[in-house]
């Protein structure tokens, strides 16, 4: 399905689905630029549906008053916030103040059982793949079980160690993670390089490093 077709059907979903009213306000009005920009060329390309995903999510704060995650991934029993930063409202021009109001509220999503992945709107325009790279390891901690039925279970466990790890690996770290020689992990990573599922990052023969295939 078309990006345009999915996102229209998902927030007409979201909206028919709240019963907050401030929530609902602000989804009638609309994502911003940069929150479509992260569904457009971020999260969809790579994940292809909007499933535990829910923008514009209320949270009380620290004060009791309200405040709203820019996303909320919440599969099972879990919750991340997803917050897309502006460069110049959160870098260039932020005041003292609102700075400290920033940590503090991370500090409390934290505290309150919320993994906090934040995402400079920079980095989506500029560097499209290491944002879909964060992603895909963001949702690996969550949906580990996620793999292809046609893959043994050490290649699905691979994947796996893939999706949670955000740098590029080597098989010297995959056989300590396995249980298994070197030579054996490395000839596992090539069949699933082959299978176009890992690439390699970098390195030669003997010291290459991998990551999942975006």
């Amino acid at each position: 399905m078309k990006f345009e077709q999915a996102f229209a059907a998902f927030m007409a979903q979201q909206i028919a689905d709240d019963t907050t009213p401030r929530r609902r306000e602000r989804l009638e009005r609309g994502l911003g630029h940069a929150e479509m920009e992260f569904l457009r060329s971020i999260w969809y390309p790579k994940v292809g549906n909007f499933n535990d995903l829910y923008p514009q999510w209320e949270v009380r704060d620290f004060a009791n008053g309200y405040r709203y995650l820019d996303f909320a991934y919440m599969p099972r029993d879990v919750k991340a916030a997803i917050e897309i930063q502006g460069y110049s409202s959160h870098a260039r021009d932020l005041e003292v103040w609102r700075f400290k109001d920033l940590c503090i509220r991370h500090a409390h999503l934290a505290l309150d059982g919320w993994l906090v992945l934040p995402l400079a709107y920079p980095s989506i325009v500029e560097a499209p793949k290491q944002c879909q790279q964060l992603i895909l390891s963001l949702i690996g901690k969550f949906m580990a079980t996620d793999v292809l039925p046609t893959l043994s279970w050490l290649e699905s466990e691979i994947i796996r160690f893939a999706r949670r790890t955000i740098r590029p690996f080597t098989a010297p770290e995959l056989s300590v993670h396995l249980k298994v020689s070197e030579r054996h992990a490395r000839t596992l990573l090539h069949v699933l390089c082959d299978k176009q599922l890992l690439v390699v990052a970098s390195g030669n023969e003997r010291a290459r490093s991998y990551l999942l295939h975006l």
